[in-house]
C-alpha cells in the first residue's frame, strides 16, 4: 500500500480490480480545504484514461511492474512468440497487448511490462522508433521536395506509411512506432 501522495509518473496501482499507471499527477493545495492529488491514470488493458482525485493519505494498493527485455521470434496464429533475453525462455503474447505491432520484424528487442506479483504480461512496447526498408511504392521524381505532399509506401513488415515523393524502394525509413508516422530518411 503507498499514500496518494506518493504517486508519480510510472506509478502502477491496482483500483476497482483494474491496473492503472499514472500518467499524470498535480499536487493540488486550495486555499480552502484539504490538499488532494489530482491524477490522469491510464487502464493498462483498454487504454482509456480517467482523471481521478485523491486526498492526501488515502491509502491505494500498488503493483510491482517489472521491465523485462524480450527478443520477438516468430508469430504463431494471433500470439507473438517473445524470448527471455536472461533466461531464454519463451512466452507468447496476444498482438493487441504489443504497441506499433504492424511494425515489429524478428530479431526485433521489445520490452514486456510484466505484473511482478502474479508474473503476468500487462503489455509489450516498441521502440519509438524503428528502421525499416521500404519494398514498395511509387518512384519518386528528382528534386521533388518543395511541397510537403506524401505517398503510400509499403514497409517490409507488410505495414503501409505515408512518406515524402523522393522515397523510393529499396530505401531505409525511420518510423515512429506509436502513431504510425514517417520520421526521415535513413543512410545506409
Amino acid at each position: 500500500m503507498i499514500n496518494a501522495q506518493d504517486i508519480k509518473i510510472g506509478t502502477a496501482i491496482r483500483m476497482d480490480g483494474k491496473l492503472y499507471f499514472c500518467i499524470d499527477f498535480l499536487h493540488v493545495k486550495p486555499g480552502k480545504g484539504n490538499t488532494f492529488m489530482r491524477t490522469k491514470l491510464k487502464d493498462v488493458v483498454d487504454g482509456y484514461v480517467l482523471e481521478r482525485r485523491f486526498n492526501i493519505g488515502e491509502k491505494l494498493e500498488d503493483v510491482r511492474v517489472e521491465r523485462r527485455p524480450y527478443q520477438y521470434l516468430y508469430q504463431e496464429s494471433e500470439d507473438y512468440i517473445m524470448m527471455n533475453q536472461e533466461t531464454y525462455e519463451q512466452l507468447p503474447i496476444p498482438g493487441h497487448q504489443i504497441t506499433g505491432v504492424n511494425f515489429m520484424k524478428e530479431g526485433m528487442i521489445l520490452e514486456v511490462v510484466i505484473d511482478a506479483s502474479t508474473e503476468t504480461v500487462l503489455f509489450a512496447e516498441m521502440p519509438i522508433k524503428v528502421t525499416l526498408a521500404v519494398t514498395y511504392t511509387e518512384p519518386g521524381l528528382k528534386g521533388d521536395t518543395a511541397t510537403n505532399t506524401t505517398k503510400p509506401a509499403t514497409l517490409e513488415t507488410g505495414a503501409e506509411i505515408r512518406v515524402p515523393l523522393f522515397i523510393n524502394e529499396g530505401e531505409l525509413v525511420e518510423v515512429d512506432t506509436r502513431d504510425g508516422s514517417y520520421v526521415g530518411r535513413v543512410k545506409a
